[in-house]
């Protein structure tokens, strides 16, 4: 009888990419794999718990870290791959004009009466939206008339895509790999007070109490997942905006990598 892994999936799409990835590779170990799927807090929530044996994926140190942390307040964690390297940026479509550059530039009077005020987020769980949040005090925005809104990431991505459409002047809170860098420019803007944290790194996290369940031969496959940016965005758009089906995709790349 197969033995049923159960993946916690942080329910947004590049995450959903790097879990199908895992998903595969467990699924030619010869388990079952359950995926489930919930916002960033919650998935870790479940992960302490004991609801999911994994997660996929974690971004360490700096936007899941606190997350992390609070997991092994209640049970040691393996941190196993690297599945890409992740940051968070705020971007703007490239024909913005060059003068904006950094986060500054955006309370320029000239840039004022051009840029669009509403910046559109994400979830509140997400590390992009606590640190933008703090951003907007930090920087003097929010007196500038600029508001910061949670939402989905449809929210967000829509909110790119339409400007983009218009050539609306606009601040996009993103991260990398996202999909929308496969298709569009999108110029990242200086910030230097570091509130949009570090490069982290995206790993598989395992409970150690579920080790036993794999070979030392299985977790040397796991832990030699490698993945980046450029290839997550990539697969990312196919399933997103080109419609593929997300295993599909992600078992042919594993076939031909």
């Amino acid at each position: 009888m197969k033995t049923t892994l159960k993946i916690g999936v942080t329910n947004l799409s590049f995450h959903r990419i790097a879990a199908s990835l895992v998903t595969n590779t467990l699924l030619e170990m010869g388990f079952d794999v359950k995926r489930e799927f919930a916002p960033h807090q919650e998935n870790f929530e479940r992960l302490k718990s004991g609801q999911v044996d994994m997660l996929a994926s974690a971004w360490l140190a700096s936007s899941h870290g606190i997350y992390k942390n609070d997991v092994e307040k209640e049970v040691p964690l393996l941190e196993l791959g690297l599945h890409y390297k992740p940051y968070a940026l705020w971007g703007v479509p490239d024909y913005v004009s060059e003068d904006v550059t950094a986060i500054s530039d955006l309370l320029k009077p000239e840039v004022l009466s051009k840029m669009k005020k509403d910046i559109q987020g994400i979830n509140p769980g997400a590390g992009i939206t606590r640190f933008s949040i703090q951003m907007m005090e930090a920087y003097g925005l929010s007196a500038a008339g600029y508001n910061f809104h949670t939402g989905t990431e449809d929210d967000c991505f829509n909110a790119f895509e339409n400007a983009v459409d218009e050539k609306q002047w606009m601040v996009v809170p993103l991260w990398k790999p996202q999909f929308l860098h496969y298709k569009y420019n999108i110029r990242e803007i200086k910030e230097p007070k570091g509130l949009l944290g570090i490069v982290d790194k995206a790993v598989l996290l395992l409970r150690e109490d579920k080790k036993e369940i794999f070979t030392k031969a299985q977790l040397e496959i796991l832990d030699g997942l490698r993945f980046t940016n450029d290839i997550i965005a990539e697969l990312d758009y196919k399933v997103s905006r080109e419609g593929k089906d997300i295993d599909e995709v992600t078992k042919k790349w594993l076939q031909n990598r």
